[in-house]
């Protein structure tokens, strides 16, 4: 057991040191990182805290689809197993050990902060962005292995293991899923009393960042009243958007890399099924983009092969990786769903609106919306959410809660072939199977099945 823990923690420490680190003190085994100047650096490590979050959540949501030969053609067996919601042991635990390795990372900041100089003018920005970066990882890692938060069940399910110290020797438990949620919560709070309200450095988060994150656990709760709350705070700081009609439409990659609306950028892990040349896009999803909806040209393009299909080309990184980060587009649907479930239709709408008008031609009148009906209106803006949020590591996530109301269950299917394979609504794979090899060494429990 230690002797895992030792090779993993190697590995960690191989991998997590920043490039800049390195090459000032290339024998890492003789040096242990103990200044500011350290916790800064590792904290601006971008290709391990902001990239390479778990996909598994994403592969199986309904916004896409594959043929049998493409999904023959997936040449790794686990995500070709997630494709069809597959219950059967998972060998890749790179998807739970990355977004562990950003937790050690942030817990090794906090671990040197306890005996520097707290007079520093550095301190509190290094100080909330491992408190953040440590949230979003867990947050992340929940939404895929633990099941839909529900306050009458959260103090009896799993959460995952909250690991709060670099000390590789630390038993993993899991702890409830209600704890989980807690000390993200608490985390995030943290870093909003503590970051800077600007950031210089590309991907490091600042405080509007971390409203949006908290914003976003706390929709995941259907804790409405404090979604809105933050949401609206995190707008306040920045209510930037994108005006889709500067943008260069027909580009393969639209989006450029930090563009205004990026709060935070993250990127997922290689989904196989959600490339440009393997997934082809929901045609139902597609259809409900008016033509004067510019996310139509923005987002997909047609396949040459088959004729009538199209794939996705909208990544906020500008390029074929996944963009899992925090926009200010995602927190105005946040702000405009809170406020229609809590009642306050004028704001739902407004929040509605200023985002819809931003994606829609210029050439043709904005009709806005302009739903009385508070059901009709909250079902207009969820749809709207999946159009916007499409390939944005959201859909999981969202099925997942709106799953609990029976007004918006789905049962999801998938056709390989002449199989088909079904995912009933609040079904236990909707909670992954956590890798077997983790369960084996650190010997936390598996899932309910």
């Amino acid at each position: 057991m230690k002797i895992v823990l030792y090779l993993f923690a190697v590995t960690l420490l191989t991998l997590s040191a920043c490039e800049e680190f390195l090459e000032k003190k290339p024998d890492i085994k003789l040096v242990v990182p103990k200044t500011l100047d350290d916790a800064d650096l590792l904290l601006n490590n971008y290709n391990s805290l902001n990239m390479y979050y778990p996909v598994f959540g994403e592969i199986g949501t309904d916004d896409y689809y594959l043929t049998e030969d493409r999904w023959e053609g997936i040449g790794n067996y686990d995500q070709r197993m997630a494709y069809i919601w597959a219950d059967e042991p998972y060998r890749d635990a790179m998807q739970w050990q990355r977004p562990y390795k950003v937790v050690y990372i942030a817990n090794q900041v906090l671990d040197i902060l306890k005996s520097v100089d707290r007079n520093d003018g550095r301190y509190n920005r290094i100080y909330g962005g491992a408190h953040f970066y440590r949230a979003f990882a867990f947050h992340q890692l929940a939404e895929i292995y633990s099941p839909a938060y529900t306050s009458l069940t959260a103090a009896q399910e799993l959460g995952i293991p909250l690991r709060l110290s670099p000390d590789m020797d630390q038993k993993s438990v899991r702890p409830s899923l209600k704890d989980t949620y807690e000390q993200i919560i608490w985390d995030l709070k943290v870093a909003i009393s503590s970051l800077p309200g600007q950031e210089s450095i590309k991907g490091r988060p600042h405080k509007a960042a971390a409203y949006g994150a908290l914003a976003r656990v706390y929709l995941d709760m259907a804790d409405f009243d404090l979604a809105y709350l933050y949401a609206d705070s995190c707008l306040q700081l920045n209510p930037t958007l994108l005006d889709f009609n500067k943008l260069s439409l027909d580009a393969e990659y639209p989006f450029t890399r930090f563009n205004v609306e990026v709060l935070f950028p993250a990127l997922a892990t290689i989904g196989y099924p959600m490339g440009a040349t393997t997934a082809l896009m929901d045609t139902l999803l597609y259809d409900s983009y008016s033509n004067n909806d510019l996310r139509k040209r923005a987002f997909f393009k047609l396949n040459v092969d088959p004729l009538d299909s199209y794939y996705f080309k909208g990544s906020y990184d500008q390029s074929n990786t996944l963009f899992f980060g925090i926009t200010t587009s995602e927190i105005y649907l946040i702000k405009a769903e809170a406020a229609a479930r809590i009642g306050n239709i004028a704001e739902a709408k407004l929040s509605l609106n200023e985002l819809l008008k931003s994606r829609w031609d210029r050439d043709v009148v904005y009709i806005p919306v302009n739903e009385s009906n508070s059901e009709q209106l909250l079902r207009t803006i969820l749809h709207e959410r999946r159009k916007e949020l499409v390939f944005r590591g959201r859909r999981w996530s969202d099925l997942k809660r709106l799953n609990l109301d029976q007004r918006f269950q789905l049962t999801l299917t998938r056709i390989v072939g002449d199989r088909t394979y079904t995912l009933a609504p609040n079904d236990l794979r909707y909670a992954y199977r956590i890798p077997d090899m983790v369960v084996e060494l650190s010997e936390v429990k598996q899932n309910k099945r």
